[in-house]
């Protein structure tokens, strides 16, 4: 069996893969460690181009586009490795960045996921949005980074070297225990895309899994190469995976609560969007909540089978208050500055 795999999905991406994966294979000739493109269903050239110019890289082609986590979930199958990475196809790893990442899955058991430190592909001296240098959640369920706090992002001047544990980590670049990753279920394929990387650390955290972040290790990630970050798709998305991630893996008598205090914050948010004219985000928001609401006894029947499955329900890596408060009232810019938080 292969020690690691990284595994790179792909759609469509013919100038990503000429522009990112000769930095991956370069950087990953490790004894033991696999290359692999899945591809969903590409209409480009970019099965000729993986034949043709990469023909060290395995290629598994999926007959549809499953998107995101249906198409790892389905290419992982057809993968025989101990560990599995996860990689984006517009990252470019830095030198030496598998020996720390496979350091730590080695030598520590109870480690099911980690991730390297996620810097910017065009501003390689600041963080990079998804991901940064470790994910965390408020007590709402609202995700930030260290190195980046909702569109604040930081610098990185070697104030979050020191690895540790974290609540989740960035699909971007994630590597993850193949058993593990079957064992808890996979990517939840109704998310589609966005927060599937949050809800799945969420469940191997709730079934008493460690999620680390290793600083030594680096990569550099274009970002918004799907879809921008300000994309009426991703709001909409955004915003429904949300409520999918709090519904599924809060603690047991928090749920309803936590929904309806989500459901004033997001009212909040849809009349900003509103009154900045920012109608497609607006309409996001509506759309977001009324398919949650068709989706909720779903979401609800996989709550009660996590639940059965649920040993660890208080987690010091999230944020005992709130972020939005924090940010948008405090003026809260950098992790540095949450008091008495996890350093």
């Amino acid at each position: 069996m292969t020690k690691l795999a990284v595994v790179i999905l792909n759609w469509n991406g013919e100038k990503l893969l000429r522009e990112f994966l000769p930095t991956v294979i370069e950087n990953s000739k490790v004894p033991g460690v696999d290359v692999i493109v899945a591809d969903n269903a590409s209409t480009d050239h970019s099965i000729q181009i993986l034949e043709t110019e990469f023909p060290t890289v395995k290629i598994i082609r999926l007959d549809k586009n499953y998107g995101f986590t249906g198409g790892y979930n389905r290419a992982l199958k057809q993968v025989e490795a101990e560990y599995i990475i996860l990689l984006n196809s517009d990252i470019a790893p830095g030198n030496n960045w598998l020996p720390p990442l496979l350091k730590e899955m080695d030598e520590n058991a109870n480690t099911a996921i980690c991730v390297p430190k996620i810097k910017s592909y065009r501003h390689p001296e600041c963080f990079e949005y998804a991901g940064a240098a470790g994910g965390f959640i408020d007590k709402y369920g609202f995700p930030f980074c260290r190195g980046r706090i909702f569109n604040q992002i930081e610098e990185d001047k070697g104030q979050y070297n020191q690895s540790g544990p974290i609540f989740w980590a960035s699909g971007a670049a994630m590597v993850v225990r193949t058993k593990l990753f079957f064992e808890s279920g996979g990517l939840d394929e109704d998310f589609f895309a966005h927060m599937e990387e949050i809800d799945l650390c969420w469940r191997m955290k709730n079934r008493g899994w460690d999620v680390k972040y290793i600083a030594e290790s680096e990569v550099y990630h274009l970002g918004g190469a799907t879809l921008d970050y300000n994309n009426p798709r991703k709001v909409y998305l955004n915003f429904r995976n949300n409520l999918f991630l709090l519904t599924k893996n809060i603690a047991k008598n928090k749920l309803f609560v936590k929904l309806l205090q989500r459901m004033i914050i997001d009212g909040i948010a849809a009349v900003k969007f509103l009154f900045s004219a920012e109608f497609n985000n607006f309409w996001s928001v509506f759309r977001a909540h009324v398919r949650f609401y068709i989706m909720f006894f779903t979401m609800y029947k996989k709550r009660k089978q996590n639940l059965m499955q649920t040993n660890h329900n208080q987690h010091h890596e999230m944020y005992p208050g709130s972020i939005v408060v924090q940010f948008f009232i405090k003026g809260v810019r950098k992790y540095s500055e949450l008091n008495n938080f996890i350093r």
